[in-house]
């Protein structure tokens, strides 16, 4: 059974895509979580110096019906506290604390992610990757690093696979997919111009697509079949973005072993063929 990610992780993961106003409602909540339980939505409008529509939308950007809900989650979080591992880097931390701190936040990552893995999507993209043709991973910058991990992951199915960093090289290859492929566009802001601009291409040409990016509503992720989303924090030091990178890989691994698993016997030609290949590399 999926369970439901903690409020202030889900407020925390839906950070970056909130508006200038829904930042203070964020903010205010982050700071002192134990205050807008004993506050009405009137109250904090009031305190904040906005409309009580902006705090209803926040409420509902972060995946509640409405600010009550909201309040009832958070009480509850605070009533039986969720532990918080994601703690800021200080000046005065060593190397053995500031090393603890990187470790603890990525498994937090990893664990959040998990949380938010919709069972049904991800066993949909699971099965179009089993069956596709032809796989082509998408990514600019960090991105592109992850895309090529997939690549180098797939290529051991047997299937045709293919990772592209290059913008022209995307909207090539992308024109060139059928619907008989399958196309995955890893980006954790899901706003990249270039990977939408490829996205549209493939959508033209009815290619199934797979979209890997962070837990919030953005153009890739409204624009995908399926929508695999990652969670991470920012902290001072350590970028979101690169937080979420090890949420992606882990998702890239899951896809490839249940991919692996289900291509069992034609995994096995595969690796045989690839393993004599590279021993030779050894030689």
């Amino acid at each position: 059974m999926k369970q439901s990610l903690p409020c202030l992780t889900k407020i925390r993961a839906a950070y970056s895509s909130l508006s200038e106003k829904e930042r203070k409602v964020a903010n205010y909540i982050l700071h002192d979580p134990k205050r807008i339980i004993h506050s009405t939505i009137n109250q904090v409008a009031d305190d904040l110096d906005i409309a009580d529509a902006t705090v209803f939308r926040f409420c509902k950007r972060i995946g509640f019906s409405g600010f009550q809900a909201m309040k009832i989650a958070l009480a509850s979080e605070i009533v039986t506290p969720v532990q918080d591992i994601h703690e800021t880097i200080q000046e005065d931390d060593d190397e053995k604390a500031i090393t603890e701190k990187v470790f603890r936040s990525n498994i937090r990552t990893l664990e959040d992610t998990l949380l938010v893995l919709e069972s049904t999507v991800f066993q949909q993209a699971v099965q179009a990757l089993a069956s596709a043709k032809k796989i082509d991973f998408y990514g600019n910058g960090g991105s592109g690093i992850i895309a090529l991990d997939a690549h180098h992951k797939f290529i051991r199915t047997g299937l045709p696979s293919a990772a592209y960093r290059d913008s022209h090289f995307q909207a090539m290859s992308a024109s060139q997919l059928t619907e008989d492929d399958v196309a995955v566009f890893i980006s954790h802001s899901g706003t990249n111009r270039d990977l939408l601009e490829a996205l549209e291409v493939a959508k033209e040409n009815d290619v199934t697509t797979i979209g890997i990016t962070n837990l919030a509503k953005s153009p890739l992720s409204k624009g995908v079949d399926y929508a695999l989303f990652t969670v991470s924090q920012e902290t001072e030091f350590r970028s979101e973005a690169l937080a979420s990178r090890l949420a992606q890989l882990c998702i890239i691994d899951a896809l490839y072993v249940n991919v692996s698993m289900a291509r069992k016997e034609k995994m096995k030609t595969s690796l045989q063929r690839m393993r004599k290949a590279v021993s030779m590399k050894k030689m």
